[in-house]
C-alpha cells in the first residue's frame, strides 16, 4: 500500500507525514465511517508525547470535522488505552493514535482502530488510501460539519481502572523499576503501579517533546538494567513511546524479551487453566521458544511480522496469547492490541504467585543466538529486495550451512525505510558472520538497483 505499513501511516513529521496528509487522512476516515454507518460518526484521538503530535492532531481533527465526523481528544495516552476506550464504549466509532511507537521523536505516525478496538483490516486501509488520494467531492457544510466534543470523565483514570481490574494479584511490597521512555506511559504508569500497591521507582517520565525513546525505554534498555542491578529490585519494566511494548529485566539485570515473556505467561496460563489453545508468534519468534512450548505441550503458530497479523490469527483460532520478540504481547482476554503495562502486570503477578526469582523463570527458556542488521533502503525499493535473485541465493546458502538448526529472514520494515536482516543459529560467531554476509548481499543488491 502507498501510505499504510504494518502499523498505520508513519514517516518523518512535517516531511513524509505532514499536516496536509493528516488532514486528508481525517477526511478519508470520516467519509469511510459515514458510508458504513449512514450517520455522523464519533472518533477518539490520543497521542504520545512527540512535539509534532499537537500539529497532526489539529490537522486530523480538521479533516474529520470537514467530513462530518465528531471528534473527542483523549490527550496523551498509550496506544492500548485508546484501543480500550474506543472498544469499551458504545459512543466511539473509531480511535486514532498519533504515535511512531519506538521510533525517534522526529518521526510520527497515525494508527487507526475500528469501533471494536481492533486495528483496521487491509481492505479498510485500501479503501482509505483511495480517499486520501481522491477525497469525496462533496464538502460538509452547515449542521453537517463535525464538532469537537469533550470526553465524559478522565480517560487516564478509566484506563488505569481497567488494568487494575485485570490484575490477578496485588503487588504490595514488590519493589520494581519502571522505564516510561519519556512517552505515553508517563501519563499512566505511576497511577497504575501505585494503585496495585507496588513499590515502584519510575525513570524517564519527564517528556519534553523531543526526548521520547532517547536512550531509554524498551529499545534502549541499558539504563534500566543499571538501575535494577544496583537497587535491589525484583524486576524492571521498560515500555516504548506509546507503551504497546514491554520488555522486562530480571533481578540480575538480564533482559527478558518478548519471546520469553510469552513463554512464561503461556506456561502460567496453562497451569492455571486459562490458556485457550496455544501461542501465536511470528516468523521471527525464537526457535528456543518453539522448543520450550513444545516441551510443555503448547501448540504454536507463526504469522508474518506485525502484531495485527498475530491478533488476526489469534482471533481466527480462538487463542488468547501471542506476540513478538520486540515486546508486543497480546493478551486477548483483556486487550485488543499489544499492551505493555498489561504485560508487565501479568508477568509480575506470575512472578509473585510462583515464588521464584525472575532470573529463574527467564532461564527456563533457552534462546538461540540471533543477530539482526538493519540496511537503509528507500520505502520505494524495500519491498523488492528480499525477492532479488542475488539476495535469495545468499539466503539459501546461509540457511543450508546451519544444517536445519538455523534460518535467515530478510524482510522490509513496515515502519521505517529499511530492510531488516535476521540470522539465527546455535553458534553465536557463525550467526554473526552470516548475518553480515546477508546484510552485505542486500547492500550490493540495492546498489545494483540504483545504478
Amino acid at each position: 500500500m502507498k501510505y499504510f505499513g504494518t502499523d498505520g501511516i508513519r514517516g518523518k513529521a512535517n516531511e513524509e507525514l505532514d499536516a496536509a496528509l493528516a488532514y486528508r487522512t481525517g477526511v478519508a476516515l470520516g467519509a469511510v465511517l459515514e458510508q458504513e454507518l449512514s450517520r455522523k460518526p464519533l472518533v477518539y484521538i490520543g497521542r504520545d508525547t512527540r512535539l509534532s503530535g499537537g500539529m497532526l492532531e489539529a490537522a486530523l481533527t480538521a479533516g474529520l470535522c470537514a467530513a462530518g465526523a465528531n471528534v473527542t481528544s483523549l490527550g496523551v495516552l498509550p496506544t492500548p488505552a485508546v484501543a480500550y476506550l474506543t472498544g469499551s464504549t458504545t459512543d466511539a466509532d473509531a480511535g486514532i493514535v498519533i504515535s511512531a511507537s519506538h521510533n525517534p521523536f522526529d518521526d510520527n505516525g497515525i494508527k487507526i482502530f475500528g469501533g471494536a478496538g481492533y486495528k483496521l483490516t487491509d481492505a479498510q486501509e485500501e479503501q482509505m488510501e483511495r480517499y486520501i488520494d481522491a477525497p469525496p467531492a462533496a464538502r460538509k457544510t452547515g449542521a453537517e460539519l463535525g464538532a469537537v466534543l469533550p470526553y465524559d470523565g478522565d480517560p487516564v483514570e478509566a484506563y488505569v481502572r481497567h488494568l487494575t481490574d485485570s490484575a490477578p494479584c496485588r503487588l504490595n511490597g514488590m519493589r520494581i523499576a519502571v522505564d516510561c521512555a519519556n512517552g505515553a506511559a508517563s501519563a499512566t504508569a505511576e497511577k497504575l503501579f501505585y494503585a496495585l500497591g507496588a513499590d515502584a521507582y519510575l525513570i524517564n517520565r519527564t517528556p519534553d517533546g523531543v526526548n521520547i525513546n532517547e536512550a531509554c525505554g524498551s529499545t534502549h534498555i541499558q539504563r534500566l538494567q543499571e538501575v535494577v542491578r544496583g537497587g535491589g529490585f525484583a524486576a524492571g519494566a521498560a515500555f516504548d513511546g506509546d507503551a504497546d511494548r514491554c520488555l522486562m529485566v530480571d533481578e540480575t539485570g538480564e533482559v527478558i524479551d518478548g519471546d520469553h515473556l510469552i513463554g512464561i505467561l503461556a506456561a502460567r496460563m496453562q497451569k492455571t487453566g486459562k490458556l485457550k489453545g496455544g501461542v501465536v508468534g511470528t516468523i521471527l519468534t525464537n526457535l528456543g521458544l518453539h522448543a520450550f512450548l513444545k516441551e510443555n505441550g503448547i501448540p504454536v503458530l507463526s504469522t508474518q511480522v506485525g502484531d495485527r497479523y498475530v491478533l488476526e490469527k489469534m482471533r481466527e483460532q480462538g487463542w488468547n496469547i501471542g506476540g513478538e520478540q520486540s515486546g508486543h504481547v497480546i493478551l486477548s482476554d483483556f486487550a485488543t492490541t499489544g499492551d505493555g503495562q498489561l504485560t508487565a502486570i501479568q508477568f509480575l503477578c506470575a512472578l509473585k504467585s510462583g515464588g521464584r526469582a525472575a532470573s529463574v523463570l527467564n532461564r527456563e527458556i533457552e534462546s538461540f543466538p540471533q543477530v539482526s542488521v538493519n540496511v537503509p533502503v528507500s520505502n520505494k525499493r524495500k519491498a523488492q529486495v528480499a525477492q532479488l535473485p542475488a539476495v535469495r541465493q545468499v539466503s539459501e546458502e546461509i540457511a543450508a550451512s546451519f544444517g536445519g538448526e538455523g534460518r535467515v529472514v530478510i524482510r522490509p520494515s513496515g515502519t521505517e525505510p529499511k530492510v531488516r536482516v535476521m540470522v539465527e543459529g546455535r553458534e553465536p560467531e557463525a550467526v554473526k558472520r552470516q548475518a553480515e554476509k546477508a546484510a552485505q548481499a542486500v547492500r550490493e543488491a540495492v546498489a545494483a538497483m540504483e545504478e
